[in-house]
């Protein structure tokens, strides 16, 4: 670890939020606006940090920024990974797989993130880790996974081991969400050849949940590349959606799209964009 270059990680930090439009990630412009990049607040909102970090980031005044709040950064700021470990550079920090946040969503399936607007949508890891979400996943199942370490950066892990991340699905369908995503876990492991990351997570899983022990030794495996699941969501009620998943050719990342399964569905998510638009709206009102 070397020292923090604030004045050069200051001057890289404005130049990028200048350089992202709001439409990248999902941030209606609005006729208000007086600059063509993302405000301080938005980056802010975006990577899930206050205000004065940001602002105290760009005034060359921080701390050195821990490696989890780079990886938010980085992931708001649409950076490629070449940038990004430029970012770690000059906050004198060496991207490593260890410290949780050294994956980046590719930029293509950034891009296609972006094209699909209002769509919800994520780019997931093999493993189930959120990379990145656009402003419809975001609506439609609330939380901020940014600041997950550890296992609970996988959903898999989170689904067996915290019965409130169960929570955003009715309990009839959770049998069979379980079985899928061990399934897709086993496929993964089969593709990885038993890496260490995979294993590990297998075996703490094992430790950690009777339920995932019974359906590892069922031993069934397959890719999730469609399904159907219900949110219930606390403001609208349940949507039905349909999950599509494209996958990179390699197989570690894929970009999740998910689409109303019927028109009650449609219905209530056109509702949830407009009640997120006017929440948006009031939190990040302000000078640009």
């Amino acid at each position: 670890m070397g020292g923090v270059q604030r004045d050069q990680l200051a001057d890289f930090l404005k130049r990028r939020r200048a350089a992202v439009r709001p439409a990248e990630v999902g941030i209606p412009a609005g006729p208000r606006r007086r600059t063509a990049g993302l405000r301080r607040e938005e980056v802010a909102m975006l990577a899930g940090m206050s205000v004065d970090y940001v602002v105290r980031l760009e005034q060359g005044r921080s701390s050195q920024p821990s490696t989890q709040l780079l990886g938010a950064l980085a992931r708001a700021l649409r950076l490629s990974e070449d940038e990004r470990t430029h970012l770690f550079h000059l906050a004198g920090h060496q991207p490593s797989p260890a410290d949780g946040t050294a994956q980046l969503a590719r930029a293509g399936l950034l891009r296609m993130l972006d094209l699909l607007g209002d769509t919800p949508a994520m780019v997931l890891s093999d493993l189930g880790e959120i990379l990145a979400r656009n402003r419809g996943s975001e609506l439609l199942a609330p939380g901020d996974h940014r600041d997950l370490t550890g296992d609970r950066r996988y959903f898999v892990y989170r689904w067996f081991t915290e019965p409130e991340a169960r929570a955003i699905h009715p309990p009839e369908e959770h049998e069979h969400h379980a079985r899928s995503l061990v399934a897709d876990l086993r496929a993964a492991a089969g593709r990885r050849g038993g890496d260490a990351e995979v294993t590990g997570l297998v075996e703490r899983l094992q430790a950690a949940s009777a339920e995932f022990r019974r359906l590892w030794a069922e031993h069934e495996v397959g890719v999730r590349r469609a399904d159907r699941k219900t949110f219930l969501h606390p403001r609208v009620g349940p949507l039905r959606m349909d999950c599509e998943t494209l996958v990179t050719p390699d197989q570690r990342q894929q970009l999740l799209v998910l689409t109303p399964a019927d028109a009650d569905s449609r219905d209530r998510l056109d509702l949830l964009r407009v009640v997120g638009a006017e929440e948006f709206q009031t939190d990040a009102a302000g000078p640009g």
